[in-house]
């Protein structure tokens, strides 16, 4: 077993990306991203490899999107800056400014569910990542194929609240039983 194989293995799994990094700049030998129904096969690759699992997390990406868009429109500003300069200096008349292009349609600011692994006997520390939209926060649970992983599920939807669907008790593990907010959430108030 190598990172080279792993790599091939959950490639063929269904993995949207599998991207090798630089261990010593990363933390992680491969890089995973996976759609959520993609999630418990990529992991059953690992299972069936050895690996055991070391954490679960989440990342909130709220305000993604409004970053991207404003990034977009400063490339579009920057460019039509460029053109009217260049055509003041060749002693043109400056072109119209052409109206924004469509972008379509935004996706929604996603969360994004994390899992990193590691391997006793060989060096290949892999992350898996999941994305889901805010207003649907699901992916499928992996503590029928980790035992381990029903503790950091928990955690994971007590701060994040993304829900990890057919897990088995997924009740509060750190917040009150009554909570109902996700302290790590960017848009939580106190």
């Amino acid at each position: 077993m190598n990172c080279g194989a792993i790599k091939q293995k959950l490639a063929a799994s269904g993995a949207e990306a599998v991207i090798e990094t630089e261990y010593a700049r990363k933390g992680f030998a491969l890089n995973v991203q996976v759609a959520p129904e993609q999630l418990v096969a990529a992991v059953s690759v690992l299972d069936a490899e050895g690996f055991f699992i070391e954490a679960v997390t989440g990342v909130d990406w709220l305000g993604e999107q409004a970053t991207l868009r404003k990034e977009a429109e400063a490339k579009a500003a920057a460019e039509a800056k460029a053109k009217a300069d260049a055509a003041a200096a060749a002693g043109e008349e400056a072109p119209a400014a052409a109206p924004p292009a469509e972008q379509g349609e935004l996706a929604e600011d996603a969360l994004e569910a994390v899992y990193d692994f590691n391997h006793y006997d060989e060096f290949c520390r892999v992350t898996i990542r999941t994305r889901m939209v805010r207003s649907k926060p699901e992916v499928p649970t992996i503590s029928h194929i980790y035992p381990g992983a029903d503790w950091h599920e928990r955690e994971t939807h007590d701060f994040f609240g993304i829900i990890f669907v057919g897990h088995p008790y997924l009740v509060p593990l750190l917040l009150p039983e009554d909570a109902d907010y996700h302290p790590l959430l960017k848009d939580f108030r106190p």
